[in-house]
């Protein structure tokens, strides 16, 4: 019965992540690059990293791996280098939108928290080589996704579908891939973001204390921009780690215990705790990939009011063309 549910669940959820989180992805990059936003160079390089990484794993993992690939079993994505290929981006795609939500936030640590070191660190050229650095990083990182599956069927000599290989996975580098995976993918990062965040609270409690002490009682109307500027970025940085932390949780806490209890589904077995806690771990996961957008508009105004002309333009564009076409049939 619960996997009835999840099948249905699935069937429906997956199309409609895709039909919703790929268009704002794409408006999130084109209204980022503009810069019309009101946020330095570096900080929109970031959100246009986490952006992009966000729309392959829409277009990949979701899209092409749960969708095509699933209600298409035999077409050309079935062929083993194909679906290889497909395994191999799912896990960069997600490698990615992990790292850079991370290089986010000890982003923002910096910017909060070592004032005298972020004007070396906080530029768009220290940005664009650590985007490129970590996606270079994971590209090779998971080269061993490539030796882990295996064809499963040979039909007129060519090679089908894509099998976990047990001689990887028994061997001593197939075991230390799979726990450096976990620990790569689910301890570091969880570990370093809650620890950054933490310190960045501490650093926010500490400089406010000290400024409220050198500025002693201020008017009732008068505003201090640098702790406004200050508040806005610790809402932006503590909202999308905070949902980032969330939603990964459950698939996450999943991947370790399972890996630590040695429980697979596997092998035929899809009623058993571990199949609908991985499922269901998975499609809240994937569901942050299309939040970050409404969280920029949520906290953002400039975002907020680039995102509403995005919106208006085909309907301003259609109601031009109208009043073109009726301006062309009036009697001279």
């Amino acid at each position: 019965m619960e996997q009835q549910i999840i099948l249905l669940v699935k069937a429906s959820y997956y199309p409609i992540l895709s039909v919703v989180g790929v268009p704002v992805n794409l408006i999130t990059i084109l209204i980022l690059s503009q810069g019309k936003c009101g946020l330095s160079k570096c900080i929109s390089l970031y959100m246009v990293a986490m952006a992009t990484a966000n729309l392959l794993v829409l277009t990949n993992n979701v899209m092409v791996y749960y969708i095509f690939s699933y209600h298409f079993p035999h077409s050309f994505l079935s062929h083993t280098p194909v679906c290889t290929f497909i395994l191999y981006m799912t896990v960069v795609s997600l490698d990615l939108t992990v790292w850079f939500t991370v290089s986010f936030t000890f982003d923002r640590f910096i910017i909060i928290s070592h004032q005298r070191f972020k004007e070396k660190y906080c530029t768009k050229r220290t940005a664009s080589v650590v985007i490129t650095m970590f996606s270079i990083l994971i590209f090779i990182k998971n080269i061993s996704v490539w030796f882990a599956y295996k064809h499963e069927h040979i039909i007129n000599k060519m090679r089908w579908g894509c099998g976990g290989s047990l001689a990887f996975f028994s061997s001593n580098f197939g075991v230390a891939s799979v726990w450096f995976h976990s620990i790569w993918r689910v301890w570091l990062p969880f570990t370093l973001i809650i620890l950054l965040n933490s310190l960045t609270v501490r650093c926010i409690l500490v400089a406010t204390r000290t400024r409220r002490a050198l500025r002693g009682h201020p008017r009732e109307n008068e505003r201090d921009s640098e702790m406004e500027n200050r508040r806005k970025s610790i809402i932006l940085l503590f909202i999308i780690s905070g949902s980032f932390i969330l939603l990964w949780l459950t698939a996450n806490v999943s991947f370790v215990t399972t890996r630590l209890t040695n429980t697979t589904y596997y092998r035929g077995d899809r009623t058993s705790p571990a199949y609908i806690a991985t499922e269901s771990g998975t499609m809240i996961k994937y569901l942050n990939s299309c939040t970050n957008t409404w969280i920029y508009a949520a906290t953002q105004r400039n975002f907020r009011e680039e995102f509403k002309k995005v919106l208006k333009f085909p309907w301003a564009l259609i109601e031009r063309l109208l009043k073109n076409e009726q301006n062309k049939s009036r009697p001279c």
